[in-house]
């Protein structure tokens, strides 16, 4: 069902629903490095760089957005020498938008490396031990240093199994850190978003209340954090449909840190348009290929004389000028190519599948689509 709501101001942070297909939207977010159009994958660049690829690659991809990791931006190189530098699109080179996150992740994946208060988060630092407290206000701090399009607030994301009492405690904790973030972007007039980030481990009415402290206040989006943290995927996809129509309608609705092909189509189905995760170029660099028949490990000896395109279904690179039997070679080999030409095949995957996510969408075709993904990729 196409939807033409009257948006004539075009100005970073408007966000306009094209069309929706029960709950899954076409939308389009503007930015002040361009058009983001959703449903939309963003490739991980954790230290300024998507692994294996150079920027033009993913130009040649139509990546529309990247991602930068703040904590491990401000530990190497460091904040203000990019922004000495002009900032991280200046730095790496790329003119298209970039979300940055918080470090939020990193208080989940670095426990013996941090300790948590009411003022932020103390790391020491796995590169020398140093120490650094992350305050919401330091955050902000060091995303202006960066200058991404779209940053993310300080915020706790607790592991599977964390009890209720210690998860409510986190909520509040969360949300407080998000108004003091809000508090110095509000002060600081740019043309950056700030999206909230909704926590609640996995207890749905403590889902329900982070989005009830956060929905009424000015924030440009409103991000799923503390998902893929341990739990099992049915428990996911039970919490994710009671959480995910929670969030405000009409404002962008991000997934932080899920992405395998049936994470996707499942979110977009319950109204998510922007995902990020390190799972395409990361199990591009172990061998695990996505394509339109599924699942391919290019280690296996059965593909040694296949003469055939990864996948003929695709048009990137990779798939245009090589066979599986060169690939294999390549990662046997243990050949540096290898890792750019699985990565870019992975990733052309990913963009893809969104962007046909979307096109279904406009078609009133997405329940099909998605029915597609599920039988290619049951788990």
């Amino acid at each position: 069902m196409a939807v033409s709501p009257r948006h004539p101001d075009l100005r970073p942070g408007c966000f306009r629903i094209k069309s929706v297909d029960g709950l899954a939207r076409r939308a389009e977010l503007y930015t002040a490095h361009g058009l983001i159009r959703t449903p939309v994958f963003m490739p991980v660049g954790t230290a300024g760089s998507v692994k294996a690829l150079a920027p033009d690659d993913l130009l040649a991809l139509d990546a529309e957005i990247i991602l930068g990791n703040t904590y491990h931006l401000y530990l190497r190189p460091g904040d203000a020498l990019v922004a000495r530098r002009g900032g991280l699109h200046k730095f790496i080179s790329w003119p298209r938008p970039i979300l940055t996150d918080s470090g939020g992740f990193q208080v989940f994946s670095l426990p013996g490396l941090r300790k948590i208060s009411e003022a932020g988060v103390e790391f020491k630092s796995h590169l020398d031990g140093s120490r650094h407290l992350f305050t919401p206000e330091k955050v902000m701090e060091i995303e202006r240093n960066l200058d991404a399009d779209i940053i993310m607030p300080l915020d706790e994301c607790v592991p599977y199994g964390a009890d209720r009492a210690y998860t409510a405690s986190s909520v509040g904790l969360t949300t407080r850190w998000a108004l003091r973030c809000r508090k110095v972007l509000d002060e600081d007039k740019s043309s950056r978003l700030l999206f909230a980030i909704t926590q609640g481990g996995f207890f749905a009415d403590l889902r329900k209340t982070s989005v009830e402290q956060l929905a009424g206040e000015d924030f440009d989006g409103f991000a799923l954090g503390g998902f893929s943290v341990g739990e099992p995927k049915p428990v996911m996809y039970e919490l994710l449909a009671e959480s995910a129509p929670l969030l405000p309608w009409d404002k962008p609705r991000y997934l932080m840190g899920v992405g395998n092909p049936r994470d996707l189509v499942t979110g977009i189905s319950l109204g998510v348009d922007m995902f990020d995760c390190v799972l395409p170029t990361r199990n591009a660099r172990n061998g695990t290929l996505y394509t339109s028949r599924g699942k391919i490990n290019i280690k296996g000896r059965a593909w040694a004389e296949d003469d055939s395109p990864l996948d003929p279904e695709c048009s990137c690179y990779t798939c245009r000028n090589f066979s599986r039997a060169y690939l294999r070679h390549l990662y046997a080999a243990r050949e540096l190519l290898a890792l750019r030409l699985n990565s870019l095949h992975n990733l052309a995957y990913f963009l893809n599948l969104t962007r046909r996510a979307g096109l279904a969408i406009e078609e009133g075709s997405f329940a099909g689509f998605r029915r597609e993904i599920e039988a290619l990729y049951p788990v």
